[in-house]
């Protein structure tokens, strides 16, 4: 069962273990982190769920698909380590995965 940190906007930091084949995105708003509006539920439409990937981590990822990129584009708080949580899919490898919620569009 991975492990996940996430650091709200206000710097608090939150453990969550959840399954593996479950998304960043549903792990987070599962555990009742209100501030990842999710908006799409998880469809890659909306980038609601934009989040910042510890730089460890990011190589483990799978690339952007081009959809999420074009998304991402429309954020003025993309970063290089930006993605998607909803495209972000938990296995045993990100065990202890950070991640930082971006700042609201």
């Amino acid at each position: 069962m991975p492990t996940i940190f996430v650091t709200t906007r206000e710097g608090e930091e939150i453990r969550i273990e959840s399954d593996v084949d479950r998304s960043v995105m549903e792990a987070i708003r599962e555990e009742g982190v209100d501030e990842l509006l999710a908006l799409c539920g998880g469809c890659c439409s909306c980038a609601t769920c934009h989040v910042y990937v510890d730089e460890e981590f990011k190589d483990l990822l799978p690339s952007m698909s081009q959809d999420e990129d074009d998304l991402l584009d429309s954020s003025a708080a993309r970063a290089p380590n930006s993605r998607l949580s909803c495209q972000i899919m938990l296995d045993d490898p990100l065990d202890g995965l950070r991640v930082r919620i971006a700042p609201e569009d």
